[in-house]
């Protein structure tokens, strides 16, 4: 699952609070190093204008390594030519978002271990052990939360970290500066994607997550890549095989919330200002992407370099 993983990873910014409301990962990789000297990032930014409006769409990683620079340059200078952040979902109090997983995730039906089939099921309890994730804990609550678990425990083992994602750092940095931060969905709609998808492709999602756990580091790591380099279109290509393999939740997950953010895009062209949108980067990239939607309802959308900003 780890093709289904890598894209959601980069589409919900609750899964890792999700994930660590529910289990918690050995020492390795827990604590935040100090960060490395590193070359800056160079991660796409587009824009959408209009006489008295202004929108840029940036792509977010949810989850970081620590020395990962990305916030400068193109990136900050557009940040702080806005007066308003839009992030997919603002942050949550933990209690609230452990109460909301508690709610949601309460499994229904019988045992999570029961769903695999016994060689499947003997990798899956190996894989929780190895992860310290408890599995009478995950016989308590539904797949798509087991899978979830599982998908990220091994991203927080190799070093990632939900502080260090995009949405953390430009959330904190709204604040800061006192700019206006809004959600364009709430905890409880992004958790109800899931806990609303069939019990059958819930359980599709965790025995493919199993199934897949030993390429985690691999193919993370090429969407990394991607992303750092700036190539939506490789970003697209990874994630259209995930996207194959998963049509239902593709539908769920990506292609009818790019949809709906798209509307609000068009009705927010209606009103002055300048605003920062960052959003999980498969949603701005690749076929179905909001930029295509907006590029076809004829809102041309254009590429941002640092020469847009003069720091070339």
């Amino acid at each position: 699952m780890v093709r289904k993983l890598r894209s959601l990873t980069f589409l919900m910014p609750l899964l890792a609070a999700a994930t660590l409301a529910c289990s918690a990962p050995d020492g390795n990789g827990s604590a935040i190093a100090a960060p490395a000297k590193v070359a800056s990032s160079d991660p796409a930014l587009w824009v959408l204008s209009d006489e008295d409006t202004t929108i840029y769409l940036f792509g977010t990683v949810h989850m970081m390594k620590p020395g990962v620079v990305w916030f400068d340059d193109e990136i900050k200078a557009a940040f702080d030519k806005s007066d308003e952040l839009v992030l997919e979902v603002t942050s949550d109090k933990p209690e609230n978002m452990a109460m909301s997983v508690a709610m949601m995730g309460l499994n229904q039906g019988k045992p999570t271990r029961e769903l695999l089939e016994p060689k499947l099921r003997e990798r899956y309890l190996k894989a929780l052990e190895i992860y310290q994730i408890p599995a009478a804990a995950m016989d308590r609550i539904e797949p798509w939360l087991v899978a979830i678990n599982l998908s990220i425990a091994p991203l927080v083992k190799l070093g990632y970290h939900q502080d260090l994602g995009a949405e953390k750092i430009l959330e904190t940095a709204a604040i800061a500066d006192g700019k206006t931060v809004k959600g364009l969905e709430t905890t409880e709609e992004q958790l109800g994607y899931f806990d609303n998808l069939p019990r059958d492709v819930q359980t599709a999602y965790l025995r493919s997550t199993v199934e897949e756990l030993p390429t985690v580091k691999e193919e993370f790591g090429k969407l990394m890549q991607a992303w750092q380099h700036g190539d939506p279109d490789t970003l697209a290509s990874l994630m259209n095989e995930s996207i194959k393999e998963t049509p239902e939740m593709a539908q769920v997950l990506l292609y009818d919330r790019n949809a709906n953010w798209v509307r609000w895009i068009e009705k927010r062209m209606d009103a002055p200002g300048t605003v920062f949108l960052a959003v999980g980067a498969g949603h701005l990239a690749g076929k179905g992407s909001v930029v295509e939607l907006l590029n076809a309802d004829k809102l041309s959308v254009r590429r941002l370099s640092k020469k847009d900003f003069g720091l070339e």
